[in-house]
């Protein structure tokens, strides 16, 4: 088993070998998650990331290569770069003390189409209900409504990644979101895992997480590829 530093530099292809291994699609050394899953790619060798690519677009029409340094090689005859995600990942320092005032639900598989409802109206694009089965999810609930999640997603036996975070527009600025990374980071902790999370740079929400006790240590980009 790879020390946490080194599963952190590269933590999809460390999930996809430990705990979602169920997940995994291999081609040529490049490691996908299955497409209905997660559209995440990891590798070591970039030379290996053109053919794998091309064999993992028989299953969707577009990816994600992630990556700390390294730039993928592709086959710009099947494939276009639409954008390229400068991001970063931010590791739990010391949990801050947070006052957990909401009532924070546990959201099993019958709440899987308003978590997919609730991330594409707020961040829509590339969440797969599937995704879901990375890892628990927690939710806050208004009026009947679900209003606001917290989820996990990568994870091994070292660390897990805190993602979903997503609010309603009705229902932002309430401390909602804080409320649900501390009590999922708890989660986490209770295992004896590291919480991490990843975000793009820049992004408005990394002071709050900073002053929930996450510190950025380094970059993670991510390439979005679609298919021609």
């Amino acid at each position: 088993m790879k020390a946490l530093e080194e599963q952190l530099k590269n933590p999809v292809w460390y999930s996809l070998i430990e705990t979602h291994k169920k997940f995994i699609e291999e081609f040529d050394g490049v490691q996908f998650y299955k497409a209905e899953v997660c559209t995440f790619g990891a590798f070591f060798d970039e030379t290996k990331t053109a053919k794998a690519s091309n064999q993992y677009l028989k299953t969707t029409d577009h990816f994600f290569l992630v990556s700390e340094k390294q730039t993928p090689i592709i086959d710009d005859d099947k494939v276009f770069l639409e954008k390229k995600v400068n991001g970063c990942q931010m590791v739990l320092n010391e949990l801050a003390d947070v006052q957990i005032s909401e009532d924070i639900v546990p959201l099993g598989q019958e709440f899987i189409e308003e978590i997919y409802n609730l991330i594409w109206l707020v961040m829509p694009g590339y969440y797969r209900k599937r995704t879901y089965e990375m890892g628990n999810y927690f939710g806050i609930f208004k009026n009947g409504k679900l209003v606001s999640i917290t989820g996990q997603r990568m994870q091994t036996n070292l660390f897990i990644e805190v993602s979903a975070v997503v609010t309603h527009p009705d229902y932002t600025r309430k401390g909602l979101a804080k409320q649900l990374i501390a009590h999922t980071t708890k989660e986490i902790l209770k295992e004896n895992k590291k919480p991490i999370l990843h975000t793009n740079k820049g992004n408005l929400a990394i002071p709050l997480y900073e002053k929930l006790g996450f510190e950025v240590t380094r970059d993670m980009n991510w390439w979005l590829y679609r298919k021609k």
